[in-house]
């Protein structure tokens, strides 16, 4: 793996989703926009939901056509959860990936959807078929990847499960969601070191929650273990309040790219549009 095959997928959406005050149209507008001019591979900046579910984002809509993509390489990525959302989002030329959260836990797919793994593996069929008609790529995360708190069934061949059946369907793209922050560096290592060999042709990735002293460890085990797609957030705000502890977020973007530079694997972004994102970001999160 070389530097140039590290992925940074920055998380605004994940970071704005879960908080208890609005953040005006406006002011997203201006943060992805300052991201923009950064340089990541990849920003998951909103959600084609129900207004009702995640009332946060309900003006995803006019946040994608107030936004500035000239002069940048950034791909945009907009969660959905059903055929309707995607439609929503495949209507917009400027949105490359649209994102499904499908759960290796039947559990947290029926409380996260309202549907079981079959029901939303048929609707990955109809999103799939969707993006292809639409030149969109389709990013299935693998959200419980790494456990979960219901007893539902996990090892390699529970995700491994999965991760065939979302391959049959044309699915390239499969970042593992460590949802409720259990990951460690030996479940990390165990799950990548399996799963990419047996699938080289499939992206997969880490979207890691952790506590804030923990980070490390798991950026290592999966870049030894073969990943080179990461998902961070600046100020590593946001995260799965299933995950009932607030210290349980999402990876710090400054931390990881400190990381890399101690790697020897320095990111070639701008880092003084990041710098101007990260002051940004100090005055939209309170």
């Amino acid at each position: 793996m070389t530097t140039s095959d590290i992925q940074l997928i920055e998380c605004p959406r994940d970071a704005m989703q879960g908080l208890h005050y609005h953040i005006p149209t406006a002011e997203k507008v201006a943060y992805i926009n300052a991201l923009l001019k950064v340089g990541f591979h990849t920003i998951d900046f909103g959600s084609f939901v129900s207004p009702k579910a995640i009332p946060q984002l309900a003006d995803t809509k006019a946040v994608v056509d107030q936004l500035d993509l000239d002069g940048t390489e950034t791909k945009l990525l907009a969660i959905i959860a059903n055929l309707r959302g995607a439609q929503d989002a495949a209507a917009f030329e400027q949105i490359a990936y649209l994102g499904f959260p499908f759960s290796v836990s039947e559990t947290f797919q029926q409380r996260n959807t309202n549907a079981s793994q079959s029901e939303a593996l048929n609707r990955l069929q109809d999103i799939q078929n969707l993006c292809e008609k639409h030149n969109k790529q389709l990013v299935a995360y693998l959200s419980m990847g790494f456990g979960n708190p219901y007893g539902d069934p996990w090892d390699v061949e529970a995700v491994e499960k999965w991760v065939e059946q979302l391959y049959k369907i044309g699915i390239r793209i499969m970042p593992l969601a460590d949802t409720v922050g259990v990951a460690n560096p030996g479940s990390i290592h165990y799950l990548f070191s399996n799963l990419i060999p047996a699938y080289p042709d499939v992206e997969f990735g880490a979207h890691f929650h952790s506590h804030p002293n923990s980070w490390e460890d798991k950026i290592e085990a999966a870049l030894e273990a073969g990943c080179a797609r990461f998902d961070t957030t600046i100020k590593g705000i946001g995260g799965c309040p299933m995950a009932e502890d607030d210290l349980v977020g999402n990876i710090d973007t400054l931390n990881v790219l400190q990381f890399f530079e101690a790697q020897g694997r320095p990111r070639p972004l701008n880092l003084e549009a990041l710098a101007g994102a990260e002051k940004l970001a100090g005055q939209i999160f309170l």
